[in-house]
């Protein structure tokens, strides 16, 4: 019995020690926006206006035509909201469209969530209203997903042509 309250401390200073070292950056918000099957999961905290996704700056995402798309969130807001902010974002699942809406969804929901946190009720309210305008998708994670294919058809709904003869 002694044996094993020995063991106890040894196990769990490391994790006590490990969950300080990650509390340490002052104001933080973690977030995260879904598509299909995508997951972005934003990290915002002070900073000097920093957007990373997966280590890279937001700028050099691919494909070009959908670039606009995460830089959405910035333009509708305003920059100078972004000024003061760090986020870093890593995103897996999906495809290269959905990753890029998961993108913004957690780029727009990580400066609501801040402003919510750290600045004042009615300039989150104001963000809100602002972005829900736009697209309500950047706020609400849309519910649609792949339907499963049945038998009897070659998709979800399209059946087999049926003949007579």
């Amino acid at each position: 019995r002694h044996h094993h309250a020995a063991i106890v401390p040894t196990i769990v200073a490391p994790c006590v020690k490990y969950t300080i070292a990650t509390m340490a950056p002052a104001n933080s918000v973690q977030v995260f926006g879904k598509k299909k099957t995508a997951t972005a999961v934003a990290f915002a905290k002070q900073g000097r206006g920093l957007i990373k996704v997966n280590g890279q700056p937001i700028e050099n995402i691919e494909p070009e035509v959908l670039r606009l798309k995460v830089f959405e969130p910035v333009l509708i807001v305003g920059q100078d909201k972004f000024s003061n902010l760090d986020i870093r974002i890593r995103v897996k699942g999906g495809g290269i469209t959905a990753q890029i809406y998961a993108i913004r969804a957690a780029i727009a929901k990580s400066i609501v969530a801040y402003h919510a946190k750290y600045v004042d009720e009615e300039s989150k309210n104001h963000l809100r209203k602002t972005l829900m305008e736009y697209d309500r998708a950047l706020l609400v994670s849309d519910p649609r997903r792949c339907e499963p294919k049945k038998y009897g058809g070659r998709s979800a709904r399209a059946r087999f042509q049926k003949s007579y003869r």
